[in-house]
């Protein structure tokens, strides 16, 4: 697999860019997505466990990785929350300390400007649009191939049911989500036991996301 040592969460987060207008498109909850897939790793990895409902941590236990051990920090020093919870509360941390990494290692660029001429923000750019289009065909391949689904990756599995639930209408349509919905849910298996509750919680997030921009109530 070419993208090396690149996580779940920054590999959707690349997946979001439209790489010929080299900006993040048809991805409005991406930072709900990005940090499911941090807690799907390490729900992989044994660090969170669901406990009559609520997400509980190995108190201490730490990765290497700055956002997932953000994200202990803040479990082990918050109230307790559902999966859902832990999905959208300040889930814009999470998506900036991801994109912020990829800065570090080469994959965006960060340019500092003024939003309005006054406020100062930051413009991230993609700088390996190439390698994007590789991860991109490999996450269709996962999606649509022809690979029983026990054949696929078990880092792509998650990846392709996160960006499916979490709405990354550049990697998977509307359209695409209902014609592979059994693909998605045996890929869902194949990620393993702690994905599904991941995603359910996911899929709620966005629903009611989505939802309340509708309705005018904002995001």
């Amino acid at each position: 697999m070419p993208h090396g040592s690149l996580t779940v969460p920054a590999r959707l987060l690349l997946l979001a860019y439209d790489t010929g207008k080299d900006r993040v498109a048809g991805a409005t909850d991406l930072h709900l997505a990005v940090r499911a897939a941090v807690l799907a790793e390490l729900a992989e990895r044994e660090l969170v466990h669901e406990v009559d409902g609520i997400v509980t941590p190995v108190l201490g236990a730490r990765t290497g990785v700055p956002a997932a051990d953000e994200l202990m920090e803040l479990i082990e020093e918050s109230r307790p929350r559902k999966w859902r919870g832990w999905i959208t509360h300040r889930a814009r941390s999470t998506h900036d300390t991801v994109r912020r990494g990829l800065a570090d290692d080469g994959y965006l660029r960060a340019e500092r400007r003024r939003v309005l001429g006054v406020f100062p923000g930051t413009r991230y750019t993609l700088l390996r649009a190439g390698y994007v289009e590789v991860l991109r065909a490999e996450a269709l391949g996962a999606l649509t191939g022809t690979a029983p689904p026990d054949a696929v990756p078990r880092d792509d599995a998650t990846l392709v049911v996160l960006a499916a639930a979490g709405h990354l209408r550049g990697l998977v349509p509307g359209r695409d989500r209902r014609r592979h919905a059994a693909r998605l849910d045996a890929l869902a298996v194949r990620a393993g036991p702690h994905l599904p509750p991941v995603r359910k919680a996911l899929e709620a997030a966005v629903r009611s996301a989505e939802a309340a921009r509708s309705s005018g109530g904002g995001g």
